[in-house]
Parts: structure tokens; sequence; C-alpha cells
């Protein structure tokens, strides 16, 4: 039975034009994970098997039935035209939440980028702060004495 719900997220995910790396990104794994539940290496859960289904616009009970393909004869194949079908757009709300995600990220950087700086800026800092110390505790030599001669 998993090879056919396999089959099934395989030939779904083909149908809609969408690559496993697009189906790894909507369903939040790697696409390592993905590959690895298309290839059957993996036992499918049924809330992950629900979130396919949900990624794929299908009831979660048709990735159970075995597949099934229509009998195409072959003046009907020969009439149909070969065209490029573009994948499917995001929706909206996977948009909105792909730019909320690259402004988190945009924020956590600068952060970082105003921490490093504080911390470059402190070292900078205690360097000089630490030379003027040296110098003032530092006993400075006697000036050297002219000979006056003999």
């Amino acid at each position: 039975m998993k090879t056919k719900i396999n089959e099934n997220i395989r030939l779904l995910r083909l149908q809609r034009g969408y690559s496993q790396e697009n189906m790894a990104d909507l369903l939040h794994l790697s696409t390592t994970a993905y590959g690895d539940i298309e290839r059957g290496k993996t036992d499918i859960t049924i809330s992950r098997l629900e979130q396919i289904a949900q990624v794929l616009g299908v009831d979660s009970a048709l990735l159970l039935s075995p597949p099934s393909l229509p009998a195409v004869s072959q003046q009907a194949f020969e009439a149909v035209p070969v065209t490029h079908q573009a994948p499917p757009t995001p929706d909206m709300n996977h948009i909105q939440l792909l730019l909320e995600k690259q402004q988190l990220e945009i924020e956590k950087l600068t952060l970082e980028v105003e921490n490093w700086k504080r911390r470059y800026e402190r070292a900078v800092t205690q360097e000089q702060l630490t030379r003027e110390l040296i110098n003032a505790l530092t006993p400075q030599p006697a000036p050297a004495r002219e000979r006056i001669g003999f």
C-alpha cells in the first residue's frame, strides 16, 4: 500500500507541475526528506498525508486509492497539442508568509551586524585605553645626560 500512496503523490505532483523542491518548501521539509517520501523510504504519518493532500488540493482519501490512468487511444493522444504548462503560482497567503519570513531574516541579520559593530568599537576603545594605561604606568627612562667633557 505504501508504494501506491507514494506513486499517487508523485503523479499528482507532476500533474500540478510542482517539482520536488516546490513540494518540500510548501511542506517545510528538506528536499531529501520529501524525496524519501516519494521513493517510499519514509513512512508517512496521517498528518503528513493530510498536509500533502492539502498542498496538492485533493482529498487525502484520493492519495490512498490505487492510481488510475485513463485509457487513451493513439488518435486521442495525437490530437492533443503539446504545450508547456507553467507551474502553478503560489497563493497570496504563501507569498505573504515568505515575505514576512524574509523580513524577519533581514531584521535578524541587521541586529547581528549592529552587535558586531559594537563589539568591534568596544575592542578598539579597550585597546586604546589599555595602551594609554600601559604608557602611563610604564616608568619613563630618565633623559640622557649630556657629557660635559673631561
